[in-house]
């Protein structure tokens, strides 16, 4: 017999706030995960992705202070200067989970993932936005580091905070604190900011029985633990910019940038007359004056979600479907966005072909649904 593997199972619904109930992922961003995962024949029009062929770097060399160094080629940069999946850039989500589990072993670690965030400030904001409401309490160490007020200081957060030793946050005042707030009736905290190792400002480090022990009362109390694990990771985003600007002064940037007008332009006129070739009767366009998309409205059919979200990736084409676009994304739209900033030309005129196929398809489904008229 083979047992079982233990999954993580844990309802976290109980602490968002109501705002963060209603989020809702973009379409255009689970669109863009689509893409990175799918099959390399499928063609993507669906991003208001930069041609990689306007990023102005060839090449970047890094030395590093033991003397070695490594080169991010004109593949890697394109990737680097992309947009990519809002959980991060996935060749690095992969080394990063193989990383915890290599060196920290977190128990069940199948049942959990990683989200990459631009700095511990930005994964503050993004956990602490979602959790703490308007007048809600939440626990820090005593002192603690002033960013978290930051996020929490316009929600009127009530902070607790509870005192350190020479070992960190007191678990027996953490206790007390709890205990006298439960019996008076006042709001339980929800989470509890911490930075276990290398406590800021202190630099303490929490004892591994005493972090066992402040788990043990977020388990009796039911609040999270936020730990605040600070890493330190370079990028040179800005420094680049400034370098490029430095060099190419003001007027080298403007003619970078018409250059890249010209580029695209040249690209909306491709797709606007593979447009006409394969959509002729099919759909209607107004030649766009700028940006990145061709907004393509389908005859005959009243919504797009369904044919582009579900249908159109077995039919290899990835567009966006209208109606994520609109102020009431429930309502049918008979709208596509395609884009042509990035695909090649050859890629570009076999998209279209499919989006017609695809298109001639729904249409021959709804008259054997509803009895509508279909001319081919």
């Amino acid at each position: 017999m083979h047992k079982n593997k233990e999954k993580f199972e844990m309802d976290y619904s109980s602490f968002k706030t109501e705002i963060s109930k209603r989020r809702r992922s973009a379409t255009t961003r689970e669109l863009t995960k689509i893409a990175y995962s799918a099959p390399k024949n499928v063609i993507s029009l669906a991003e208001g992705m930069p041609n990689e062929e306007t990023f102005p770097f060839a090449e970047i060399s890094i030395k590093l202070n033991d003397g070695s160094s490594f080169t991010l080629d004109e593949r890697e940069l394109g990737a680097a200067l992309q947009y990519i999946p809002t959980q991060g850039y996935p060749p690095l989500l992969q080394s990063l989970r193989e990383f915890q589990r290599r060196a920290h072993a977190p128990p069940l670690w199948e049942s959990r993932d990683i989200v990459i965030v631009s700095g511990s400030q930005d994964g503050l904001s993004k956990t602490l936005e979602a959790i703490i409401g308007p007048g809600d309490p939440l626990l820090v160490h005593d002192p603690f580091y002033p960013g978290v007020e930051v996020v929490v200081s316009p929600h009127k957060a009530e902070l607790i905070a509870i005192p350190q030793d020479e070992h960190g946050v007191d678990p027996e005042i953490l206790r007390e604190t709890l205990m006298k707030r439960q019996l008076s009736g006042k709001k339980m905290p929800k989470i509890m900011y911490i930075n276990a190792t290398g406590l800021n400002p202190t630099g303490i480090v929490i004892p591994l029985e005493r972090r066992k022990e402040i788990y043990r009362i977020a388990c009796e109390y039911n609040f999270l633990i936020l730990d605040d694990d600070p890493y330190h990771f370079m990028h040179f985003d800005e420094v680049i910019l400034y370098r490029l600007m430095k060099l190419w002064g003001y007027d080298g940037m403007m003619s970078h940038f018409m250059r890249i007008r010209h580029f695209y332009k040249q690209r909306r006129d491709a797709i606007a007359a593979l447009a006409e070739k394969h959509l002729s009767g099919l759909a209607d366009f107004t030649l766009p004056k700028g940006g990145f998309f061709l907004w393509i409205k389908v005859r005959g059919i009243k919504d797009t979600w369904k044919m582009m979200m579900q249908r159109g990736v077995t039919k290899g084409v990835i567009m966006a479907p209208g109606a994520a676009f609109m102020k009431d994304s429930g309502k049918p739209c008979n709208a596509i966005r395609a884009s042509f900033a990035k695909v090649s030309y050859e890629e570009m005129d076999l998209a279209m072909e499919r989006l017609a196929d695809l298109i001639r398809s729904e249409l021959r489904n709804n008259y054997f649904i509803n009895g509508n008229s279909y001319i081919d």
